[in-house]
């Protein structure tokens, strides 16, 4: 199989693990959770962005990694990882979601900007070298957590309030149909 073939076949696979991990698993037990607690363990995974400066470290990827990539992934992530970190500390108050916002747009931009990048640039799967892995175990997460938080940061503050009353059992049948 072309090592290129072997990429996207990689982060194909990458995209449909994880999103049958979210699925069975991540999910269920963030929707029944507050905004800010929902939203506080995605926001942990992406203040681990700054791995993506790994693209900037000669030896760790091939000396013909186009520069075009790598500075936008390296310094698009570390970015993604200080807004991460804010919209952490700011959570609990109001503007802590409008700061989770701006992180969850701007990363996501940032992850696209790089599939851009790469594919402009025409960035030959080797030349990646050890971060080979971002891309096609990391990447995938990260786009899925975003999906997660666009998913969290829609959803109306009351689904929160009625998933707690679940909880406890005091749902009506119109309730019940909310929380599903």
């Amino acid at each position: 199989m072309p090592p290129q073939l072997c990429f996207f076949v990689s982060i194909a696979f990458g995209l449909i693990a994880w999103g049958t991990v979210t699925m069975r698993y991540i999910w269920p037990k963030l929707r029944l959770l507050r905004r800010a607690e929902a939203l506080r363990p995605l926001l942990i995974l992406h203040c681990f962005r700054f791995v993506g400066l790994a693209f900037l470290v000669p030896g760790v990827v091939s000396p013909d990694l186009p520069p075009a990539f790598a500075h936008a992934a390296a310094y698009g992530d570390i970015a993604a990882a200080i807004l991460a970190l804010l919209s952490l500390a700011s959570l609990p108050r109001g503007a802590g979601v409008a700061l989770v916002w701006i992180f969850n747009l701007w990363g996501s931009v940032d992850i696209l900007n790089a599939f851009y990048q790469a594919n402009n640039a025409g960035l030959l799967a080797g030349q990646l070298g050890a971060t080979y892995f971002l891309p096609t175990l990391v990447v995938p997460l990260l786009l899925i957590t975003h999906g997660l938080i666009f998913r969290i940061l829609l959803r109306r503050q009351s689904d929160s309030a009625l998933r707690e009353s679940s909880k406890s059992g005091n749902t009506s049948i119109s309730d019940a149909a909310l929380i599903s």
